[in-house]
């Protein structure tokens, strides 16, 4: 790994995440009403369910609004929702003016286009492998793992690692009777 990711990793308080492509593979499928489903990952779950326990910020940044997502936030016992969000840039700064956050604070992972502006300031921009050329451009980290497989635990454990709570976290749930 990196030594500049990991000394950017070690800063982090907040995960800031967009949804389809990053916390799913982007696929959208609705039935034939009109109703909006999608599909997690389990592992990416575990990752943000292991920082909330140890005291990060987890919050999630998305354009659409969907029941299911907020059925995944709940779920998770995520720290921040905005949805239905057309200014992400906005909504990252109320993020961080509520959590009294700094920008090098804070780790956002994004796929496409619209995430580029908050990926421009924070701490520890990434994406997943998958996310669109542009993105990558102003990625720090880019996942091995494509969204919705995988990348969000990976940046997950990174931050956990850096920040040394990875061992006690695991430990804690791995000994759990």
């Amino acid at each position: 790994m990196n030594k500049g990711i990991i000394e950017k990793a070690a800063k982090i308080k907040a995960l800031v995440l967009d949804v389809d492509g990053v916390m799913t593979d982007g696929s959208l499928t609705f039935d034939e009403n009109g109703v909006e489903y999608k599909t997690f990952n389990a592992k990416d779950g575990q990752g943000i369910v292991m920082l909330n326990k140890t005291g990060f910020v987890t919050a999630i940044i998305t354009a659409r609004q969907n029941g299911t997502v907020r059925h995944r936030f709940n779920n998770l016992a995520m720290t921040k929702l905005v949805e239905g969000c057309k200014n992400k840039i906005a909504a990252l700064k109320d993020i961080m003016i509520e959590y009294n956050l700094q920008p090098y604070e804070i780790a956002y992972m994004g796929d496409d286009l619209p995430d580029i502006c908050c990926l421009k300031i924070v701490g520890l921009p990434s994406c997943p492998n998958d996310a669109v050329e542009e993105v990558q451009k102003y990625a720090d980290f880019i996942s091995s793992k494509n969204g919705g497989r995988g990348a969000v635990r990976e940046l997950c454990d990174i931050i956990l690692k850096a920040t040394g709570k990875y061992d006690d976290i695991v430990g804690s749930i791995i000994n759990k009777e």
